[in-house]
């Protein structure tokens, strides 16, 4: 159907033409936009926590000003709220495999495998199953909902306005680390949240449009007059030398832990999958194991805010109190999370990082050194620290503690500690929790960098389909015959049932010790190399290397040919997509 001409397209159809060509053009109408997205995340943001908050009121009969893991005590007839919750879950989770059997798209996912694209329906049954996770008191957080939310938003956004993929991978970080800023009223926080997690780099081209989304959806949270998670926590005075090798250490420490609480995740999923009647029964069995938790106390329950506030204004919390409560708490939401609710652990392991960092100071008392260190300030390192082992971005958690606390020092000795943290994870172990729970899936993407890209340029899209082909059973003087020298360079050998047999290089047929009479295929190669429609380009130029030819040929299940890549191809286009990457990076594309 041939393109109706712009001047004759009705008028909201021209002004949307119109913007999507400014969008490709101009960074600030990107910008632009980034502020709207951003603003939306702020509102979507605060929506879901109103929901939360809420359902928890009603449920457990707190104020408005309450938290629910800071309560003092739950009755055994309100803790069966949330196996009640857990039959929610069930219900909900089984309506959804009715529908689909794909697993549902987080947004680290969309941004690193498919362009940003992110679902609305994926998205939209991820927030319900997450605000019933935290709305009845499971131990998990709203921040997946909030990046899922806000991604979500902009993910819509930039397909209607047709943007070009990397653009739609900034907006979509944009909204996701927007919702995350409003959630904590930290845009710094937010901006790294969506450099590091969602777009899993820093690029001069999302440097703008990303903090600019930040700072609009906490102006746009807080005209709506939605209360931040706010960490009011201050430091008590800077760490010296002594102080900042003690907090290294600590670093160390919250990096094993975050691998161990993975780990421990991964297991007790794998274990509750192999329970009878798993698929509709684990949210159930879950919420009661959860139950058993919230009546040994209740910080076990949502996401720890008010716990983490509680403990630390104790002052005084016995080594057992603050073991017990890291030791409960980290059961209680491992066992949500492998018993199949919805959440996430962002906020769970900055107030697990509470619970080691005056685990910390405490023990370190004990030791005869000069320093001594403050429990605040341990704690604040430890937050940070077995945030980044578990979430990723060291500066992300570190703009937290500096947005929360307005201390440098405290704040450098935080990052000196993420970092440490970070590397060790990276080296040992190499996932955060989200791509960790992909990698269980069976992907392999290790952060949000774009690599769906190379996933479309598949050997089905890269091949030619105008390939020679002759009959294996001919002899040389046929093939002589049928294709002379300097008609071709090779030629498939398929055998009677249109099979590939193997490639033949012309010139080696006209070779002059080579017998007219003899079969041409003596002379295939590559006769078991061959490649799957589907492989992308990572997977075929590595069969290059191994069969170490200059051609392939592309088979389907049968072995029947489809067509012949060729390494050259392969590698220049490989190149060409490389270099159009970095030009996306660095805002240059647009020139």
């Amino acid at each position: 159907m041939a393109e109706i001409p712009y001047l004759l397209r009705p008028r909201p159809a021209r002004l949307l033409a119109g913007i999507r060509r400014r969008l490709r053009v101009s960074e600030l109408w990107l910008i632009v936009l980034s502020v709207g997205v951003g603003a939306a995340a702020g509102v979507l943001a605060v929506l879901q926590v109103r929901i939360a908050h809420t359902l928890q009121m009603l449920l457990y009969h707190i104020d408005f000003e309450e938290h629910l893991s800071a309560s003092a005590r739950i009755s055994p007839l309100q803790a069966m709220w949330l196996p009640l919750g857990g039959v929610a879950l069930a219900i909900v989770s089984w309506l959804v495999r009715r529908r689909r059997t794909a697993p549902l798209v987080d947004v680290v996912e969309a941004n690193a495998l498919h362009g940003g694209v992110l679902p609305l329906s994926d998205s939209a049954i991820v927030c319900a199953q997450t605000l019933i996770s935290n709305g009845v008191g499971g131990s998990v957080g709203l921040e997946a909902a909030y990046a899922q939310a806000g991604g979500a938003a902009a993910s819509f956004v930039g397909r209607r306005l047709k943007l070009r993929r990397h653009d739609m991978r900034v907006l979509v970080g944009a909204g996701a680390g927007a919702a995350i800023g409003a959630a904590f009223g930290a845009p710094l926080t937010g901006a790294f949240y969506a450099f590091e997690i969602v777009i899993g780099s820093y690029t001069p081209s999302a440097i703008a449009p990303v903090a600019a989304a930040c700072l609009a959806s906490v102006v746009s949270s807080q005209a709506l007059g939605g209360i931040p998670y706010s960490i009011d926590l201050h430091a008590e005075r800077a760490p010296d030398v002594v102080a900042y090798l003690l907090y290294g250490v600590l670093g160390l420490i919250c990096a094993l832990i975050g691998v161990a609480i993975m780990h421990l995740t991964a297991r007790v999923e794998q274990g509750a999958r192999a329970l009878p009647g798993a698929a509709f029964t684990r949210p159930i069995l879950g919420g009661l194991l959860l139950a058993a938790f919230a009546l040994w106390t209740p910080q076990t329950m949502s996401a720890g805010h008010g716990a983490l506030h509680l403990d630390l204004a104790l002052g005084g919390a016995t080594l057992t109190f603050l073991a017990t409560v890291f030791v409960l708490k980290t059961l209680a939401s491992v066992t949500a999370l492998g018993f199949g609710w919805r959440g996430g652990l962002f906020f769970a392991s900055l107030f697990l990082g509470t619970l080691v960092g005056q685990i910390y100071a405490r023990l370190i008392a004990y030791i005869p050194i000069p320093t001594e260190l403050s429990a605040q300030n341990a704690a604040l390192v430890g937050m940070g620290a077995l945030a980044v082992s578990v979430v990723g971005g060291p500066l992300t958690m570190s703009f937290l503690v500096l947005e929360a606390t307005r201390d440098f020092g405290v704040a450098a000795a935080t990052l000196a500690a993420a970092l440490i943290a970070s590397t060790v994870v990276r080296e040992r172990f190499g996932y955060s929790f989200s791509t960790w729970r992909l990698h269980l899936r069976g992907e392999t993407i290790r952060s949000a960098r774009d690599i769906g890209w190379m996933r479309t340029l598949t050997a089905g899209r890269m091949m030619r389909q105008d390939t020679g082909t002759f009959a294996a059973g001919g002899t040389v003087a046929e093939f002589r015959a049928r294709y002379p020298l300097g008609s071709t360079t090779r030629v498939v050998l398929l055998d009677g049932t249109g099979r590939y047999v193997g490639i033949v290089l012309t010139p080696a047929a006209f070779a002059d010790d080579m017998a007219p009479e003899a079969p041409i295929a003596d002379l295939a190669v590559c006769r078991d190399a061959t490649l799957s429609p589907d492989q992308d380009i990572a997977a075929v130029m590595r069969a290059f290397e191994v069969a170490e030819a200059d051609d392939l040929a592309v088979v389907d299940e049968e072995g029947r040919l489809l067509g012949l890549v060729g390494e050259a191809y392969v590698t220049r286009r490989y190149a060409t997509e490389l270099e159009r990457q970095h030009l996306d990076l660095y805002g240059e594309a647009r020139i």
